[in-house]
């Protein structure tokens, strides 16, 4: 049974899952973008894109929302 998740677009959980695993970085900055966080993105793009896809495959993979350190 699938898990319900409202991160990457609203895709369905196994999907989001397939996501932050193969694009995990990528994926994560264009979250921000399109949620107009355009701070968090470049900060992740800078700095967070190597240890915070980790935590976000993590968090969607337990069903949890992915982590948002940079709410601007």
């Amino acid at each position: 049974m699938a898990k319900k998740s409202k991160d990457y677009f609203g895709l369905p959980w196994i999907v989001s899952v397939l996501l932050a695993l193969f694009l995990g970085p990528l994926m994560g900055i264009l979250t921000r973008f399109s949620e107009k966080k355009f701070v968090a993105a470049i900060v992740r793009l800078l700095l967070g894109w190597n240890i915070l896809w980790l935590i976000d495959f993590i968090l969607v993979l337990i069903g949890k929302p992915i982590l948002r350190l940079i709410n601007v």
